[in-house]
């Protein structure tokens, strides 16, 4: 057996778990109706077949009918959610996998005007910021009832064959009743902490009373929300000995903070730029005062990390989420001692952020994930090894050649550059960015091993592709920033490419134009503000940086509301003009009737990219396909056998932001629903 303390069997009550590697619950939006269908159940299983020891379904499915979703949670309190979650658990079982789901009644962090219309509860009137709903005052019958719930809930996952259940008290309903900020009933279930945790314990008791003492029960709870007049860390070390001593839980999953808003919810989930496992630490606080069964996850998004965790004995079982969602084999990896090949979680946070926004889990670099019924973790071995040739080495070209490669073809990527990364390696640049390197680091070592060819500092034209006598042809790249935006004025701004790749020196009194959303006018704002000088920026939009999503702005506007910048919404920039050794911002409307003007000493303008694209055109008329893209068969999963031109030699494809402007998943799952089927 290995001496790695991640491999260690962990015996959890009656059931032994074959390692010490377990994915945290979580919701990734895949249900349909509510019920963890298909979909939901192969981005299970993959993580299972490849080995880790339990996997925890559901952030939050909910067990009463006012409890309703805001991300497309699983509907715990419907009797056909016992057939779907059975599917799941069996074929996990198959794998050796141990499968667990989160109960929640989600209280006030939820909306009225969502499923049934019903009132949103809680033990106070007071609002959460970030759901906004005004909860109604719970009575005695709203308690009363909402314990049955949980009852019926976990009787309906054990008749499911799941292996336990964990309650969810961390800025959810039964937590909410456990804070001094969120509670203020009066009687048996408010006001001393034996009142406050009142209701978690006839939960608990209910549910036993249900499910035997077997069955295994564990709570995810914060153990500190650091917020003045919150729980702290002595309330959280007391709650836990409570837990513990009530003999009703058999593990704690401890966390540390609040997700009442954006920022709260970053810390406790941190992102990229943020300090990795910030709440170890606390964590092993927890297990050395209780000597419990003790799990936990914060951004433990590398193997070293994690075994750390377990060897140090802060942990019992470590929580690699998000890393499970860039790469399902970690555990087969580290098992063939194929570490380094692990694909790296950069903390990107394009997972959790959509969630937030209303849509599904995606991982900015595998898009495989959550298309596990569509896409290949592995693409298999290609029937006749062609020669593809991929113009540009950044996200697009780097996962086409991967992919290509996993195929068995033979691989030729020409680089303008001397490095790969295209638009990622600007990105990097920024310190607090400086993960996003790895997804082009490790698309090179993979290239590297299957024995790609990279062409440095070439700048492919037509004739220097054709003399490789390709089969295929991959056009990747990219774009160049488009500033040509204004009435009148264009020759007078800068790019946001500008600010960061320090073609152009910062001004003092500077306007960001953002018409695009992304993370380039919030990277230039932060390089310009860093030196003293006075920005603002302006978008047209009715919110800032949209594309940027909810815990991914956290540390921007950490950094940038330090300084002295501005944010403004809903004008947009007409003209630039010449004012003597100034600029004169015109600014303009889109509701019309208005206009301002601004004097600045500089104007970036930041409107996405436009296609680099001359080679593809030059290449099109002498290609097979013309460049046509049957789009039926990429969806679909079936290769490219498009024939326009019976001349031609090679089939000629573009992908990424030689497109259109888009952002790094979308150019990675170009590369790979195409790459594929070569």
């Amino acid at each position: 057996m290995s001496n790695d303390p991640l491999l260690q069997p962990y015996q959890l009550k009656h059931l032994t778990l074959k390692n010490r590697l377990m994915i945290t619950s979580h919701e990734p939006a895949y249900p349909e109706d509510g019920m963890p269908k298909d979909r939901y159940r192969a981005y299970h299983v993959e993580r299972a077949r490849a080995g880790v020891a339990l996997t925890m379904t559901a952030g939050s499915a909910s067990v009463a009918r006012d409890s309703p979703p805001v991300f497309n949670n699983i509907l715990a309190w419907k009797d056909e959610v016992v057939g779907w979650m059975k599917a799941l658990a069996d074929e996990c079982h198959d794998h050796g996998c141990a499968v667990m789901i989160q109960l929640t009644h989600l209280g006030r962090r939820t909306r009225w005007d969502k499923a049934d219309w019903l009132p949103v509860v809680s033990p106070s009137h007071e609002r959460e910021p970030s759901h906004k709903a005004f909860p109604k005052k719970a009575e005695d019958w709203d308690i009363a009832r909402i314990i049955e719930d949980y009852a019926d809930a976990a009787e309906r996952m054990k008749a499911a064959g799941l292996d336990g259940i964990e309650l969810q008290a961390y800025g959810h309903l039964m937590d909410q009743f456990w804070s001094p900020l969120t509670n203020d009933l009066d009687g048996d279930y408010g006001g001393s902490l034996d009142n406050r945790l009142r209701f978690t314990f006839e939960t608990l008791k209910a549910i036993r009373a249900r499910c035997g003492d077997d069955f295994i029960v564990g709570v995810r709870y914060t153990g500190d929300e650091e917020l003045a007049g919150g729980l702290t860390r002595e309330d959280g070390l007391e709650i836990s000995r409570r837990l513990k001593d009530s003999g009703m839980v058999d593990f704690l999953n401890v966390v540390k903070g609040h997700i009442d808003t954006d920022a709260g919810l970053t810390d406790l989930i941190p992102v990229q730029g943020m300090r990795s496992a910030p709440h170890l630490d606390f964590a092993g606080e927890i297990r050395a005062a209780t000597q419990f069964p003790t799990f936990h996850a914060a951004k433990i998004q590398d193997v070293a990390t994690a075994r750390h965790a377990i060897a140090s004995g802060k942990l019992d079982m470590v929580g690699m989420t998000r890393a499970h969602m860039a790469d399902p084999h970690i555990v087969a990896k580290i098992m063939r001692g194929e570490e380094d090949r692990i694909r790296p979680c950069v903390g990107a946070n394009y997972c959790l952020d959509r969630i937030y926004q209303g849509g599904m889990a995606l991982c900015l670099h595998n898009p495989a994930t959550g298309r596990e019924l569509e896409q290949p973790h592995v693409a298999t071995r290609a029937e006749t090894k062609r020669r593809v040739v991929i113009v540009g080495a950044g996200p697009a070209g780097m996962e086409a050649a991967r992919v290509s490669a996993e195929r068995g073809h033979e691989v030729i990527v020409h680089e303008a550059a001397n490095d790969p990364g295209g638009q990622v390696r600007l990105t990097a640049q920024t310190s607090r960015r400086a993960e996003m390197i790895q997804l082009i680091q490790w698309r090179f070592e993979e290239c590297k091993r299957m024995a790609v060819e990279f062409r440095f500092n070439s700048f492919a034209d037509k004739e220097i592709v054709l003399a490789e006598n390709p089969d295929v042809v991959i056009i990747a790249t990219g774009g160049l920033p488009h500033t040509e935006v204004l009435a009148e004025g264009g020759a007078l701004v800068v790019s946001t490419w500008d600010i960061l790749s320090g073609d152009a020196k910062p001004g003092e009194n500077v306007l960001i134009y953002d018409d695009a959303g992304d993370y380039a006018a919030l990277q230039a704002a932060e390089r310009i503000a860093a030196t003293g000088a006075r920005v603002e920026i302006m978008t047209r939009d009715r919110s800032f940086a949209p594309e940027v999503m909810a815990m991914s702005l956290t540390p921007s506007m950490r950094e940038l509301q330090k300084r002295d910048v501005t944010f403004t919404v809903t004008w947009k920039l007409d003209a630039v003009r010449r004012d003597g050794n100034s600029l004169l911002a015109v600014i303009g409307s889109d509701y019309g009737g208005v206009s301002r003007e601004r004097h600045v000493d500089q104007v970036v303008v930041n409107h996405g990219t436009r296609p680099l694209d001359d080679v593809y055109f030059d290449l099109r008329p002498e290609s097979s396909n013309l460049g046509e893209v049957d789009y039926e068969a990429l969806i679909a999963g079936h290769p490219q056998k498009m024939t326009r031109n019976e001349n031609g030699n090679y089939q000629l494809f573009r992908i990424g932001d030689a497109v259109a402007a888009r952002n790094t998943h979308a150019a990675v799952y170009d590369a790979l629903r195409l790459c594929k089927g070569l």
